[in-house]
C-alpha cells in the first residue's frame, strides 16, 4: 500500500518510511527518521533526531519522539530513540534519544502502551508490553523489565530498575530497585507484596504465585539481616524459575538498592 500523507505535514525527504505509513496533519518528521510499515502518525505529532519506530504503531497527537535529552552535558551527539512494533503512544508523550554518558541508546520494546503525558528519558530501557499511565515518568539511565505497569504520576529515579511483571502504583516515587513480580507504592517506595493479580491475568499457575508470595516472605518479612534471609532463600527455592529471576537481579543491584518491605502489609 502507498505511503499517506496529508498536505500540511513536513517530511523530509531522506526520512525512511515503510509500506503503508499514514502521516496526518501538521506532523513534522526529520531526514533521519526511520517508520516502519504500517505506522501512523495522527495530527501534530514530531518525529525528530534518529528515531525509529516499529511496525504497527500509532501516535496520537502533540506526542514528540526524538527531540533532544533534557541534560546539561548532551553536546549533540548523533544518538538513538528506538521504538520497537506494536505500539501505542498517545497524546503528549515524550522520549528522547540516548547520551554519550551512557549507551548513546533509549529502548522502547514491543506493545507498548504509553498513555498521556508519559515520559521516556535519555538511556532508559523499557522492556516489552510496558504499560505507562497518565504522566508516569521516568529519569534517565532508567531499566524496565518486560510486562511491567507503571500507574499514573508514578516516578522511577535515575538509574533505578524495575523487574519484570513489576507494577508501580499511582503516585509512586521509586528510588530503588524494585524485584520482578512485586509491588512498590509510595513516597518513597516501598514493597507491598507480589503483585498477585497482574501475574493472575498473564497466566502464571496458582502453584507459581503461591510460592512467589512465599519467596517474598522469606526475603522481606523474616527475621535476621537480608544478606541472611537471601542465603536461606536460594537454598529452600532452589530449581524455583521464577525465584531464581529474583536473585539474579539481586545479585545485580544498582548503584540504588533494593526496594524494601513496607512496614505493615504482607505478600
Amino acid at each position: 500500500m502507498p505511503v499517506t500523507i496529508h498536505p500540511t505535514a513536513i517530511v523530509n525527504d531522506a526520512a525512511r518510511l515503510g509500506e503503508d505509513v499514514r502521516i496526518g496533519p501538521f506532523c513534522t518528521v526529520g531526514p533521519d527518521a526511520v517508520l516502519g510499515d504500517r505506522v501512523t502518525l495522527h495530527s501534530h505529532v514530531v518525529i525528530e533526531g534518529h528515531t525509529t519506530l516499529g511496525a504497527d504503531s500509532e501516535v496520537y497527537p502533540f506526542a514528540v519522539l526524538g527531540c533532544p535529552p533534557q541534560h546539561t552535558r548532551f553536546a549533540g551527539e548523533a544518538s538513538t530513540l528506538e521504538i520497537g512494533h506494536d505500539c501505542v503512544i498517545r497524546e503528549h508523550v515524550t522520549m528522547h534519544p540516548g547520551t554519550a554518558i551512557d549507551s548513546m541508546r533509549t529502548i522502547v520494546g514491543n506493545h507498548g502502551l504509553f498513555l498521556v503525558a508519559s515520559h521516556v528519558a535519555h538511556d532508559c530501557v523499557v522492556g516489552d508490553h510496558a504499560i505507562f499511565a497518565n504522566n508516569a515518568s521516568l529519569g534517565g539511565h532508567a531499566r524496565i523489565g518486560h510486562h511491567v505497569m507503571m500507574g499514573g504520576f508514578a516516578t522511577v529515579q535515575q538509574w533505578c530498575r524495575v523487574g519484570d511483571h513489576a507494577m508501580i502504583a499511582s503516585q509512586t516515587a521509586v528510588d530503588s530497585d524494585v524485584i520482578p513480580f512485586g509491588i512498590a507504592v509510595g513516597n518513597r517506595a516501598c514493597l507491598t507484596g507480589i503483585n498477585v493479580i497482574g501475574l493472575g491475568r498473564r497466566g502464571f499457575s496458582e502453584e507459581s504465585i503461591t510460592t512467589l508470595r512465599s519467596l517474598y516472605r522469606a526475603l522481606f518479612r523474616a527475621d535476621g539481616v537480608f544478606s541472611e534471609r537471601l542465603e536461606s532463600a536460594r537454598a529452600a527455592f532452589a530449581g524455583n524459575d521464577e525465584a531464581a529471576q529474583i536473585f539474579e537481579f539481586l545479585e545485580s543491584a544498582g548503584r540504588n538498592g533494593v526496594c524494601q518491605a513496607a512496614q505493615r502489609h504482607g505478600a
